[in-house]
């Protein structure tokens, strides 16, 4: 396992700010469905339009953690389970166990399967999200706070006191390979990737989502 100053930190590079939103005090978790970012608030996920910034739609489910869509559906911690909400009706269709049973944080869907971030337990575990067995468990040495995939590159949100990172680490090895640092204070709860340039980072308890800048360098 590599430790926090084994790879070179870069500044990260935040191209834009999103909200806060009226009546969401803080930002849980992050996906992205091409067009929109979706953002949990707690009681509510926003539908954000990436280019102008409005809130487009809502959603009333508990959403205290991460998000992920897998192309067609939503999928939302809960607590200690996972729903699978379908976007155009706002139903919740399916649900598995959270394999934290509450203290997951982040979540991202790659390869068919979920990527569920273990905060406290400095993990990412892969999940059936038919059935909710741990598939795979993947060892970080930092509070894991949100998960993405984007080019087969993994990576992950870190947030311990007043610093956070974002980190791309071997899937296999756990080694970070790229860390991106936020500013003092600015915190990353929930990670997703548009699948290009950039990745958009929910900001906890400032209410806000950022979009900071993808590494070129990781695109080779």
């Amino acid at each position: 396992m590599q430790s926090n100053t084994t790879t070179p930190a870069q500044a990260a590079e935040i191209v834009r700010e999103y909200g806060p939103f009226p009546g969401a005090s803080a930002i849980h978790g992050v996906t992205h469905d091409g067009r929109h970012v979706w953002a949990a608030t707690g009681e509510k996920l926003l539908a954000l339009d990436a280019a102008s910034g409005d809130v487009t739609r809502t959603i009333d489910r508990p959403c205290d953690a991460g998000t992920a869509f897998d192309g067609k559906y939503l999928y939302q911690l809960a607590e200690a389970r996972i729903d699978k909400i379908d976007p155009a009706s706002g139903e919740v269709v399916a649900s598995i166990p959270a394999p934290g049973q509450g203290t997951d944080s982040g979540m991202a869907w790659a390869e068919g399967s979920l990527w569920v971030g273990q905060w406290r337990n400095r993990k990412i575990v892969q999940v059936d999200p038919e059935t909710g067995a741990v598939l795979r468990t993947i060892e970080s040495n930092r509070f894991v706070t949100g998960v993405t995939w984007v080019d087969g590159e993994l990576w992950h949100g870190t947030w311990e006191e007043d610093e956070s990172e974002i980190r791309h680490i071997d899937p296999a090895s756990g080694a970070v390979l790229e860390r991106l640092q936020m500013p003092a204070g600015t915190g990353v709860s929930g990670l997703e990737s548009d699948g290009a340039e950039l990745f958009y980072c929910g900001g906890g308890g400032s209410g806000k989502v950022r979009a900071v800048r993808r590494p070129k360098a990781a695109k080779a």
